[in-house]
């Protein structure tokens, strides 16, 4: 069982994880810090956060496939591709020492940041014309498997990415792009997250308690109206990456 003071650093920043993603995504931003900040190893953390977003991002899933949003044809190759590339981005993350991927993310992490809160919305409607249908499901595989091997390797804002990746050069629609974002998604979670299982480096019974508090997130963030969620998720992304940099200078320092 998770040591209390654990449990009481992430699960309620887990939660907002899931509530911030639900509203306006990069969820990610705010749920692998987390774990750093209550002290789990950095391949531990990586592992078990997967768990948990796992979970969340089910939730989310359910509701794209519910209301339609899926373009089939479209899903079903993009996740085969992110699996693979999802599996190899994991394995490609064990290699490396833990020490290291400090400084990774001291890096990575404020760029995906930046993406994540100056992205753009993408446009409403019917399916962009412009490209050959063969083309666009060819791109949109290649980008997957891409992605795959980010979300396997690190994995905060995969799912913007994946959005920006299809409405931009992919000219796929916002409704259609939404839905297969989410499948191609939980795909490379789940993948990467079998993989992290094997491997000994998922804390289950903390993912497990942390998966709740996400997925409680995601539900009560969904059923919120926000025309402005930027102007919540902001704020609070910032301040958890400022958090994490004294943790993470400090420990290195130290």
């Amino acid at each position: 069982m998770p040591e209390l003071t654990t449990l009481l650093i992430i699960c309620p920043l887990v939660f907002l994880a899931g509530f911030v993603d639900a509203i306006a995504g990069g969820g990610g931003l705010i749920s692998l810090p987390a774990y750093l900040l209550a002290g789990l190893p950095p391949h531990q953390a990586i592992a078990t956060n997967k768990m948990s977003s796992t979970l969340g991002t089910s939730a989310s899933t359910a509701r794209y496939l519910k209301n339609g949003y899926v373009d089939w044809q479209a899903a079903l190759p993009c996740m085969a591709m992110a699996i693979m590339g999802a599996n190899g981005g994991a394995r490609l993350i064990l290699l490396i020492p833990q020490q290291y991927i400090q400084y990774l993310l001291l890096v990575s992490l404020p760029v995906v940041a930046v993406v994540v809160l100056r992205r753009k919305p993408a446009g409403t409607g019917a399916p962009q014309t412009g490209m050959p249908r063969s083309r666009q499901l060819v791109l949109a595989a290649l980008l997957s498997l891409a992605l795959g091997v980010y979300d396997g390797l690190y994995g905060p804002g995969t799912g913007t990415f994946l959005l920006l990746m299809y409405t931009g050069l992919c000219k796929m629609s916002l409704e259609r792009a939404s839905g297969t974002v989410k499948l191609v998604n939980l795909s490379s979670n789940a993948a990467s997250l079998i993989l992290f299982l094997q491997k000994g480096q998922v804390l289950v019974t903390l993912g497990l308690i942390s998966g709740g508090f996400c997925l409680l997130g995601h539900f009560i963030g969904s059923g919120m109206m926000m025309k402005n969620g930027s102007r919540i998720v902001r704020p609070v992304i910032i301040t958890v990456l400022i958090l994490l940099f004294i943790k993470v200078i400090s420990d290195m320092a130290g």
